[in-house]
């Protein structure tokens, strides 16, 4: 755990939150700053600012809350489904949003533009020539 990490702090006991659930290794708070009425974020307690360098176990222990915190975000909120993303950049500890979302409210008018952006842009259509490829370069790695 780190001094200047706002998560590892909230792990601690030191700074306050609303915490929704939490194992021997996560912890699931709602976001200060929500997106939508029950928008959460999962994040282990151990300091790890890039998810992919968390251990197996931590892994599985994130995920498996990040599942069962959504289950009760569809069951009060009733969204059409509950976006999951993991950040890191902005506070470098792993955290995974999960954010309800609703036809045309701002994350899914977000991710309907990034989609549309990634479906016509001349630049990441050049990438589709490259698939078979980059498909044998990540299984050989």
């Amino acid at each position: 755990m780190t001094e200047s990490c706002v998560f590892c702090r909230i792990v601690r006991g030191d700074e306050p939150a609303h915490i929704i659930d939490e194992d021997e290794l996560s912890m699931a708070i709602l976001d200060i700053n929500p997106l939508a009425r029950g928008h959460c974020l999962v994040i282990p307690k151990r300091h790890v600012p890039w998810w992919h360098d968390l251990n197996e176990r931590e892994v599985s222990s994130l995920f498996r809350l990040a599942w069962s915190v959504s289950g009760r975000i569809k069951r009060a909120f009733e969204p059409d489904f509950v976006a999951m993303y993991a950040r890191g950049r902005r506070i470098p500890h792993t955290h995974i949003f999960l954010v309800p979302t609703y036809k045309g409210d701002p994350v899914d008018r977000f991710f309907n533009a990034l989609e549309g952006f990634q479906e016509s842009s001349v630049i990441l259509a050049s990438l589709r020539n490259d698939l078979k490829e980059t498909a044998e370069i990540l299984r050989n790695v």
